[in-house]
């Protein structure tokens, strides 16, 4: 037989959410109430009838609650077989009384972290004897039911009332699951918090706990699976916690898919970096931009950036760095458009929105901030590859002009906005802006030469298309994510008609590619810093 009756209890819970409820039905199958510290007091308040852990041990709590239920009347109590001769002999012997509930939830360690809390008020909620009752009650599913999210207590009471006060061998394995996994996360937390104590930016041992917040329809692929994680660590100054597209409020529109979310966390991650700046608006294709422009309005902005490359646009995703307003949402519903993000929107774009029942409108609030710390994990055959988060942002007083001609103030303004944008586009990455806008952008090639030839002749399409007298590269900045290797990529550029390069310099070539610009009688500038994006 696989069901097994409740007759003994063990309740010992930090978050009291639904207790009484519980206790009450418990109570109700006559099973008997063991508890301890407030959980007990509560459950007594209410009327119910309960065995304190130190009557049931015949052994004090002590050391400010250290020890309590590390007792062998409590474990032996959860691991005994009970079909096996053995072991019942054993719990004869030694006066042991089987428990066949236990409900547990641990300590508040990672809300005492975030909280702010000193060292020894963290280490102090550190749950020692919590875990080991859920590990011992989990390993023992066969016999003991273990509950560890008030969230089940529902679940638990509905199959009692339905197995006449048992429970079902299927059940306890899948609260025995829960059980280990809840733990696992914990040893997590406690574990990075020491990481980040240590100062161990990457410790030799390193566990991510991740909590399923949603399914999602499918991967990249119909024929792939896909859910979204967050990831339930401290909030540690190494890693801190972000709210970020995974905690965006969507306000219409239907589920996002596993490329929606990808993409978004793109185009958020970029117009984070002009949080501060002027009304700015992102486009973004398959994560990398298409079109970025910042202006005196966000309506002012959006064009622009749509003018960058208005083909690449259709389906994209567009990120705002200011709350969303009328104007601006009419116009882009003006073309498909699968997702907004934006820190907040005004009722008339709400309104807007609302006729397109597909376009999906996220809500982030502030931006996160661009220079924060971080991980980014990445996974491989046979490992997973982690790395520090690439938030440095350029140091203005390190840059080096490395050419005869200096650029001017316009261009050096132009310069900086597309080595900004260039962080953000896949490698090879070249960007050309002019005026706050990008107006060519070439990305992902296997070379860098193609890479600004592809966003040169996209910058010549899109004049075609506006009617421009010619390509807004004439005059433009070009910004390279890594060094020119060649000076054909740099020749390119200034045939393209950019009056000012910025690239990180350090090939073994860059006085040839200094000569180059030379000659052609344009700014370079070198920043020392190279944004490879994968």
């Amino acid at each position: 037989m696989t069901d097994i009756a409740i007759k003994t209890a063990l309740l010992s819970v930090s978050d009291k959410t639904g207790l009484v409820e519980l206790g009450q039905a418990l109570a109700a199958h006559d099973i008997k109430l063991i508890s301890t510290g407030g959980t007990a007091k509560l459950l007594r308040d209410a009327g119910l009838a309960v065995t304190d852990i130190s009557d049931f041990t015949g052994f004090p709590e002590m050391m400010d609650g250290r020890v309590k239920t590390l007792h062998p009347k409590v474990h032996g109590g959860l691991l005994a077989v009970r079909n096996n001769p053995e072991h019942v002999a054993a719990m004869k012997a030694h006066d042991i009384s089987a428990i066949d509930l236990v409900v547990v939830n641990l300590y508040p360690f990672r809300e005492t972290v975030a909280k702010g809390a000193g060292r020894q008020e963290v280490i102090e909620n550190i749950d020692i004897g919590g875990p080991s009752m859920v590990r011992s009650a989990a390993k023992n599913h066969d016999h003991v039911t273990i509950v560890t999210d008030p969230k089940d207590y529902p679940n638990l009471i509905s199959e009692l009332a339905d197995n006449g006060g048992a429970t079902t061998l299927d059940s306890r394995r899948r609260f025995a699951a829960k059980a280990y996994a809840a733990t696992a996360q914990y040893d997590a937390a406690i574990s990075a918090w020491f990481a980040a104590d240590l100062k161990e930016d990457l410790p030799e041992l390193l566990t991510v706990p991740l909590k399923k917040a949603s399914a999602l329809r499918y991967g990249e692929n119909p024929h792939q699976k896909a859910a979204l994680y967050i990831p339930t660590l401290p909030n540690l100054p190494e890693w801190p916690i972000v709210n970020g597209i995974a905690q965006a409020e969507q306000i219409q529109g239907k589920a996002l898919s596993y490329n929606n979310y990808g993409d978004a966390d793109a185009a958020l991650d970029l117009i984070s970096e002009f949080r501060d700046a002027a009304p700015t608006v992102v486009i973004l294709k398959h994560a990398n931009p298409c079109g970025v422009a910042s202006g005196d309005s966000l309506i002012e902005a959006y064009k622009a950036a749509l003018a960058c490359d208005s083909v690449s646009a259709f389906g994209g995703i567009i990120a705002v760095n200011r709350p969303l307003d009328g104007a601006t949402a009419e116009a882009i519903t003006s073309i498909f458009t699968e997702v907004v993000v934006a820190p907040a929107a005004d009722e008339a774009a709400k309104a807007i929105f609302a006729k397109k029942k597909n376009l999906r409108l996220l809500i982030t609030g502030a931006l996160p901030d661009p220079k924060r710390n971080g991980l980014n994990l990445r996974s491989i055959a046979g490992g997973i590859l982690l790395q520090s988060r690439d938030g440095s942002l350029l140091d203005e007083q390190a840059l080096q002009v490395v050419t005869e001609v200096k650029p001017s103030e316009q261009q050096m303004k132009d310069a900086l906005f597309a080595w900004t944008v260039a962080k953000h586009v896949k490698s090879n990455a070249i960007v050309y802006a002019r005026d706050n806008a990008t107006v060519g952008i070439g990305a992902g090639q296997m070379n860098r030469l193609e890479s600004a030839r592809i966003a040169a002749w996209k910058a010549e399409d899109a004049a075609k298309r506006a009617g421009w007298p010619e390509s807004r590269t004439r005059g433009s900045a070009v910004a390279s994510d890594a060094f020119f290797p060649f000076a054909d990529g740099l020749v390119t550029a200034t045939e393209a008609g950019a009056t000012t390069v910025i690239q990180p310099g350090g090939s073994i070539r860059d006085q040839e590619v200094i000569d180059a610009a030379n000659k052609a009688g344009i700014a370079m500038i070198f920043t020392g810093t190279r944004h490879f994006r994968h």
